[in-house]
């Protein structure tokens, strides 16, 4: 018995991956690699869903014709071999018209290929359904045979050409993103040949006499699985990865900031920007947070106490170093400057400490982090408060 194979896992994969890439596609449709990568993880989500072996009855039996899954399987995968050649070519040279020739000429063949997968299966008998062994079933028949080989031998020629070319790319390329891409897709490419060698393997057997079917039935679609995924994941890593690495870098800025944004957001800055909800671009988000931040620090410049920041700066030295202390210093300022500014204390701006104000500004993403600590700040404060009179600003 055939044992079930996971198809909707790779399936529901790269169709989240489609789906996450249209927005992309409907603002950069004109950008030739957004249209080569939506294309390609669309020709990969289009041959797992016609091949899964529920579609593969639907097929049949909505269109009346056995095994018409066969050439729409194969089309689709042919075109995913052809964009992938194309996408390498693309990454690897720069633009210039001998490329742009090379890919077009890549696409007229492999458009050939699908013209030819048609007619042979038009000219083929194969009136009975196979859902798992239409390859080795039909191996023997006139114009199947040629149907099979045809798909078999463009995929293996498309995973050998673009493997070499891969294989000669790798020492000359130095971003991480893009050498975790062409990795991937090696592994790719390989799962692919393995695809096509134990395919290869079981018609030859079929063509002398002997039943190796398992190796078509059983070990070659997990490889085509594999490969579909990891080619997918190869193309999408080095465009994914660096947008995921600043969405990280920037979630983690603001939510350090956040301390620091409560605490201030008491201040009516003057003009503050339009309120964002949450499902506005976190970049932007960070933008307004910042803003809002220094137009605060800005309102309380008039009562930021030099004479504070540098016994809180010398007071926490021991403790924290050099840098933990400047920072612990600033919360602190930023803390007895929002109690002046509560108290009602009129700001002197003829007598603004401009050097502490640049301190406390210049890294505010460390004071955010003090300030995300209050026992601490709180103590430091007393500590240095407790034997003098309230801090007044003349």
């Amino acid at each position: 018995m055939i044992p079930h194979i996971p198809y909707w896992i790779p399936t529901v994969l790269l169709a989240t991956a489609l789906a996450v890439k249209l927005p992309t596609f409907a603002r950069a449709w004109r950008d030739p690699d957004v249209r080569a990568t939506t294309v390609l993880l669309a020709s990969a989500t289009a041959v797992l869903v016609v091949i899964t072996p529920v579609n593969i009855e639907r097929l049949n039996r909505l269109t009346g014709v056995p095994n018409i899954a066969s050439p729409w399987a194969y089309s689709f995968l042919t075109a995913f071999c052809a964009t992938g050649l194309t996408m390498i070519i693309r990454w690897r040279e720069e633009p210039s018209e001998r490329r742009a020739r090379r890919m077009r000429r890549i696409y007229w063949a492999y458009a050939g290929v699908v013209a030819a997968l048609w007619g042979t299966f038009l000219l083929a008998d194969a009136p009975e359904p196979r859902i798992y062994d239409l390859d080795t079933y039909y191996a023997n028949t006139p114009w199947m045979r040629e149907h099979i080989l045809l798909y078999l031998t463009a995929h293996m020629v498309s995973c050998l050409v673009a493997a070499y070319l891969l294989w000669k790319w790798f020492p000359q390329i130095g971003n991480r993103w893009l050498r975790t891409g062409v990795v991937l897709q090696q592994l790719g490419y390989a799962s692919g040949l393995l695809f096509d060698a134990a395919k290869l393997t079981a018609l030859g057997a079929r063509w002398s006499g002997t039943d190796w079917d398992a190796l078509s039935t059983k070990a070659a679609p997990p490889f085509a699985l594999l490969e579909a995924i990891l080619v997918a994941l190869g193309f999408l890593v080095p465009q994914v990865g660096p947008f995921l690495q600043r969405w990280v870098r920037d979630q983690r800025e603001h939510r350090r900031l956040r301390p620091l944004w409560r605490a201030v957001r008491v201040l009516g800055a003057s003009a503050a920007p339009a309120r964002l909800g949450f499902w506005a671009p976190l970049d932007l988000r960070l933008m307004q947070r910042r803003q809002r931040i220094h137009d605060a620090l800005r309102l309380l410049g008039p009562y930021f106490d030099g004479g504070l920041y540098d016994k809180a700066y010398a007071a926490a030295l021991p403790a924290h170093g050099t840098a933990g202390a400047g920072a612990a210093a600033g919360a602190v300022v930023v803390r007895a400057a929002l109690d002046a500014h509560r108290a009602g204390a009129p700001p002197a701006v003829e007598a603004r400490d401009t050097r502490t104000g640049a301190l406390v500004t210049d890294d505010i993403e460390a004071v955010s982090r003090a300030l995300g600590h209050p026992r601490t700040v709180d103590t430091l404060r007393r500590r240095l408060t407790s034997t003098e009179s309230p801090i007044t600003h003349a």
